[in-house]
């Protein structure tokens, strides 16, 4: 989960259509598995050492590659500005994913409570920063998708999700959405690859120490690491990040912005049949309702064109 300010898109010449379904393809598909990925994980590696080492690596990897294919270096006031916002989307945000789901919530109402990231954007920007005041449209939209969270999380006998997993997903959500709106302003590198790197590497590091000071590496034993854990970490770190991101990145460049936000109506479908399907999470009728209310609240707000999307990575 990394977030930067996309500079205006210089479009590719006539890009390829298969080039443009299969990017679509990894957003859509591979960003809505990372949730039921992140359950495999953390069911025998702990959560904040499993995202930190790998945004970390992955964040490096990505670090010299962009600088490779000709990216500036970046100045001190770069790092600055990508460490707040790794910690803010990183650390509060992944991490706060990561540690929810080993707490016990399901991958597929993880997915939709992170849906709900647009809203808290919209919020803050108008409340905080003198934006553009939602249309009736959008309030509808926002307050639908609450309405479906309330419907999720609120108490019951057709079960609720954990009210503590909740709020942390929640929380990190609202940091989640500070990051991406301090990254319209933050002094940042000309190319959104490098900055999605600085941001990894940065967040990757602070999550590594909140790991060690919580006494992660002690409960770490190779030896002990299902092979269900290590399968996923590799998928999150080679698919999830390697691949996608670039994808990501090049979609940014070739099309519209509208529509490469779209995968944050699908990722929680995705996420929800897969927790289903690989994880045995049972889809309650009250998550099936949420599930509804958020997805048509996000469709709402997405197309009426006042959602900022997120210009950086969603990947947990």
């Amino acid at each position: 989960m990394t977030a930067t300010h996309a500079s205006p898109a210089r479009r590719a010449a006539a890009p390829s259509r298969l080039g443009v379904v299969g990017a679509f393809a990894a957003i859509y598909l591979v960003w809505g598995s990372v949730y039921v990925a992140v359950k495999f994980a953390v069911e025998t590696l702990p959560p904040f050492l499993m995202v930190g080492v790998r945004m970390a690596f992955a964040g490096l990897v990505l670090y010299i590659w962009a600088r490779i294919r000709g990216g500036e270096r970046p100045a001190a006031a770069h790092w600055g500005a990508a460490a707040l916002i790794g910690v803010l989307v990183i650390l509060f945000g992944s991490g706060a994913v990561a540690w929810a789901q080993k707490r016990g919530v399901p991958s597929g109402l993880t997915a939709l409570l992170v849906a709900t990231e647009p809203f808290w954007m919209i919020l803050l920007d108008w409340l905080l920063h003198a934006g553009r005041r939602p249309s009736p449209r959008v309030i509808f939209g926002v307050l639908l998708g609450f309405a479906g969270v309330g419907v999720l999380v609120a108490p019951g006998r057709w079960g609720g999700v954990d009210p503590i997993g909740a709020a942390t997903i929640l929380f990190g959500s609202i940091c989640w959405a500070c990051g991406s709106l301090y990254s319209r302003t933050g002094w940042q590198p000309r190319s959104l690859l490098l900055a999605i790197a600085m941001q990894m590497v940065a967040g990757g590091a602070a999550l590594v120490l909140v790991g060690t000071l919580a006494g992660e590496w002690a409960s770490v034993r190779l030896a002990e690491v299902s092979r269900a854990s290590w399968l996923a970490f590799w998928y999150l770190f080679l698919f999830a990040t390697l691949i996608t991101f670039p994808a990501y990145i090049w979609l940014l460049r070739v099309t519209s912005a509208a529509r490469v936000s779209t995968y944050a109506l699908v990722n929680p479908v995705v996420a929800l049949f897969l927790g289903w399907l690989l994880a045995g999470e049972v889809i309650t009728p009250r998550a099936a309702v949420a599930a509804a209310a958020i997805v048509v609240s996000v469709v709402i707000v997405i197309t009426c064109g006042e959602a900022l999307p997120r210009e950086g990575a969603t990947e947990a």
